[in-house]
This record gives C-alpha cells, sequence and structure tokens, in this order.
C-alpha cells in the first residue's frame, strides 16, 4: 500500500491529508480557537454532581463545563457492583486532575478519565496502572510475546522509578530494545514534569498539553503506512524534522518541504474530495450511490444501485454494489469521521454467501481505520450496525453550522404552505384585535403567490372580514418568515 501525508500549515489552522493509493482516506483539520484537547490533562474544579446519573460537571477552563462519569473515576477495572455514587467520590468545589477522552462536540461538553495515560511513538504510559500489556491490533502471537518480553526486560533495566504500566503501541511492531528504552525513558522524564505541575498548578489550568495536529499525526503512523511525508510551511518541517530525529530516525527521510506555487492540498484533488465529503450522497464508479445521513443519535447509509444495471442477472448485480459500497463506506466513514452508532442498508441480497462476503469485505477495509470499530452483524431487519470510536467533531462539524435558513432541518415549508399559515394568522389576528387594514410582508416567493395562484383566496378572505390586505415584499426575509402588520 502506498501512502503519502500532505501537511498544510497556516496561522490560523492546521489542515492534514492522508492519501493511499492516489485517493484521499482522511482529512484532520486543527483551527488555533479550537484545538482539539484529546489527551490534554488538567487541573480542573468540580461544579456539580448529579447523583441521579452517576456523573458530575468539572470546570476545566473552557466555555462549558466538561462532564465526568462515576466509572471513570473509580479505580481502572473496579467491577460493577463495587462501584461507588458519585456524591462519595466527589463534592463540590474539589479540585481534580482529570484527561479529556472526548472533544466537546455540538452541545455536549467534553468527556472526562481520571485515568490517565500519555503517549509517545511506540508507548502510552498508565501512571495510575498496575498493569503493561500489547496493542491488541498486533495480532501475531510471536511477536505480541516478543513484545511483552522486551517491555518486562526494558523496565527491568530502567534507572528511573516505575509506578505505573505500559501499552505497547501498534507502531512498535518488529522494533528492537533500544526504541522501546528511549520512548520509556521520554515517558518517565514527562510524567515527572506533569507530577509536579499536578501540586502547584492551580484549577482550572492545563498541565500537560498533547502535540501539535501536524507532529502527532506523524508520531501516530506507522512506519509501513507511509512512504513519504510533504509539508508546506518552512518552519513548522524543521520542528518536524527534529521530531523525527530525535523519536522516528527511521522516517527522517520520507519528509519533505514541498515549496511549490501549487498548493499542496491540490495534489490528488483533496480540496475536491473534502467539497464532497459534506454533501449527502456519494456516487460510485459502478453507477451506483450512498445516502449517507449523519443524526444526533446514529448515522444512516442507503445503499442504491442507480444507474447501474449489470451484467448477469439482478442478484450479481445487486452484490457488486454493495461490494463496493462496502469498500466506500469504510473510506467515507474515516473521511467524515463519523462516530457513534453506524446503520447500513444494503440492498438486500437473497444469497447468504453474498451477505457474508459483503460482510467480511466491510470487516476487512474497516480494520485499516485508527479509530476503534466493531461490526454486530446484521439485524433482523437486514440492516448492518457497527460502531465507531468518536473523539472528535466530525469533518462536517468541524467546517460547517446548522443553515440559517432551515435551522438545520434540510428542508424549507413550501410558499403554498406559507400562505395558509397567513390565511389563519390574519383569521386569529382579526378575532383578537379587528384592524382597519393588515399589511402582509413576506419573502418574494410568497407574495408572487398570494398576488397569484392564491388571489382568489385572498380575495375571499377579505370578503370574509370586511377588510383590505396588502403585501409587501422584504428581500431579507427567508421564504418561512413573515410578518402581519396591523394598520
Amino acid at each position: 500500500m502506498s501512502g503519502e501525508v500532505l501537511i498544510n500549515l497556516t496561522p490560523m489552522e492546521t489542515r492534514v491529508a492522508v492519501v493511499e493509493n492516489g485517493v484521499l482516506q482522511e482529512a484532520l483539520i486543527e483551527r488555533t480557537r479550537r484545538r482539539g484537547i484529546v489527551g490534554n490533562i488538567y487541573k480542573g474544579r468540580v461544579v456539580r454532581v448529579l447523583p441521579g446519573m452517576q456523573a458530575a460537571f468539572v470546570d476545566i477552563g473552557l466555555d462549558r463545563a466538561a462532564f465526568i462519569h462515576a466509572h471513570e473515576v473509580m479505580p481502572p477495572g473496579t467491577p460493577a457492583e463495587e462501584q461507588q455514587a458519585i456524591g462519595s467520590l466527589l463534592h463540590e468545589g474539589q479540585a481534580l486532575v482529570v484527561q479529556v477522552t472526548k472533544d466537546p462536540i455540538g452541545s455536549k461538553g467534553a468527556r472526562l478519565t481520571t485515568h490517565l495515560s500519555v503517549p509517545s511513538r511506540y508507548l502510552v504510559y498508565m501512571p495510575d496502572s498496575p498493569h503493561s500489556g500489547v496493542s491488541q491490533r498486533i495480532e501475531d502471537e510471536a511477536e505480541r510475546e516478543r513484545l511483552r518480553e522486551l517491555l518486562d526486560a526494558v523496565q527491568g533495566d530502567m534507572e528511573l522509578e516505575i509506578t505505573g504500566g505500559f501499552i505497547v503501541r501498534t507502531a512498535a511492531e518488529g522494533v528492537g530494545r533500544d526504541a522501546l528504552y528511549t520512548d520509556m525513558h521520554f515517558l518517565l522524564r514527562l510524567w515527572r514534569k506533569v507530577s509536579e505541575r499536578k501540586v502547584t498548578a492551580p484549577a482550572p489550568s492545563v498541565i500537560y498539553d498533547d502535540l501539535p495536529l501536524f507532529i502527532r499525526t506523524l508520531r501516530d503512523l506507522r512506519n509501513d503506512e507511509i512512504e513519504k511525508v510533504r509539508i508546506d510551511s518552512r518552519e513548522n518541517y524543521l520542528k518536524l524534522l527534529a521530531f523525527a530525529e530525535e523519536f522516528m530516525p527511521e522516517v527522517v527521510m520520507r519528509i519533505e518541504y514541498y515549496p511549490g506555487e501549487r498548493p499542496i492540498f491540490d495534489l490528488y484533488s483533496v480540496e475536491d474530495e473534502i467539497h464532497k465529503a459534506l454533501g449527502r450522497k456519494v456516487q460510485l464508479k459502478s453507477g451506483g450511490y450512498l445516502v449517507i445521513d449523519p443524526t444526533e443519535a446514529m448515522t444512516t447509509i442507503d445503499v442504491n444501485t442507480g444507474g447501474y444495471v449489470g451484467h448477469r442477472n439482478l442478484e450479481e448485480t445487486i452484490f457488486k454494489t454493495n461490494l463496493e459500497a462496502a469498500n466506500a463506506i469504510a473510506r467515507q466513514l474515516r473521511l467524515r469521521n463519523l462516530g457513534g452508532i453506524i446503520i447500513i442498508d444494503f440492498i438486500d441480497m437473497d444469497d447468504p454467501e453474498h451477505q457474508r462476503q459483503v460482510l467480511r469485505m466491510l470487516e476487512k477495509v474497516l480494520e485499516r481505520d485508527h479509530a476503534k470499530t466493531k461490526c454486530t452483524g446484521v439485524t433482523e431487519l437486514g440492516l448492518v450496525q457497527l460502531t465507531r470510536k468518536r473523539t472528535r467533531e466530525s469533518l462536517e462539524q468541524t467546517l460547517c453550522e446548522p443553515c440559517a435558513t432551515c435551522g438545520g432541518r434540510g428542508t424549507l415549508k413550501t410558499a403554498e404552505s406559507v400562505c395558509y399559515e397567513i390565511f389563519r394568522e390574519i383569521l386569529r389576528e382579526e378575532r383578537a384585535y379587528s384592524a382597519e387594514t393588515y399589511m402582509v410582508l413576506a419573502s418574494q416567493a410568497v407574495v408572487d403567490r398570494l398576488l397569484d395562484e392564491d388571489s382568489a383566496a385572498v380575495a375571499d378572505l377579505e370578503t370574509f372580514i370586511g377588510k383590505t390586505i396588502r403585501f409587501q415584499v422584504e428581500s431579507h426575509y427567508s421564504q418561512e418568515q413573515y410578518d402581519i402588520v396591523l394598520m
């Protein structure tokens, strides 16, 4: 697999594109004013305890208070029957050291935990956990055992005091002792500084800030995933190079400064792909298409054959469309960063073997996703349901806001519906106030209909109430807006 990372930096924004085989797979965007805070550690203050929800709100210095559940305060691995009430764990005004596990999304505040961890290239250090382990994404049992033995050996050789446990990350597959030793030494020195700040910092304040996006992306990529990293900022190219020389010397030769006049995101048509990812409809090469609808509770994805008629028979046409859709869906989940519950309505297949192959294809392509996904199979209604871990806003939430005209519904009342609302409102006003004349202020489309198709209805209404109704176009009104002025 040929992979490339493109990094575009401006003073207000960092954008990262992950391209595989010439196709955009992920787009990560971080703005200076709304930088992601997942992984940051704060010293906060409890502002409200909610016994009925077994949770509390914590002020960590953001616009909205963050949210922590009781099980995130108890020691890791505490059995459910031993969970304590939130009121016995926390009280209002209490200082609390917490880590962000989910960015604020929409109207929801950040999600927190007291189970702290700090990552490096190959390891994650958990200072409060007595256990160490290896990432489950490393499937080769022999390699897992090698890394366990290596981790134990490095911990035994470490001169600095170790009080917690380590998780070996997926990126460590195939690495040697020196790499793990360097990472462990770095994490222990870093934690010593964080521990000092935990004591001296006021509440609320940040006591550990994760790396900026462009360095974080490099740190979290596996060596075999990427062939080239291009960055269009000379100053940040040098920062990236310095980081790689210290922690990832094997990728130094893959990092390039891009000085071209053509914008870096024009390579591989990244800008066009991001624009397409904001739409509901995704066209498939065969002629079929997907319809993607994110909602508050879940995301639904509908698969359609569209203009694809196939060459053999209907069942074969449906099967090939669903296989292609499975590939496209996995890419769209990564690109749009859709999380939570995802329901997929593939085209109905009569052949059980076709169903199994489509499901296997979906599970296979989802393995390349860095976010944790879990596919629970096909429901009784023939729907495929899966979950994808959500830690930050989706691409749409990052780049867009609800439409000022429709309020985010995606639809508007017709001019006809608005006209009938106006008639009903005039009747209400007449019964309540009985004015001499009524002036209707509305959009051009609504006034045009009142004076044309509904002119007979207007005349009947004037006769019924015995008053004159006048109309005035307000160009800045949306189609649903209107006012009735009593004169």
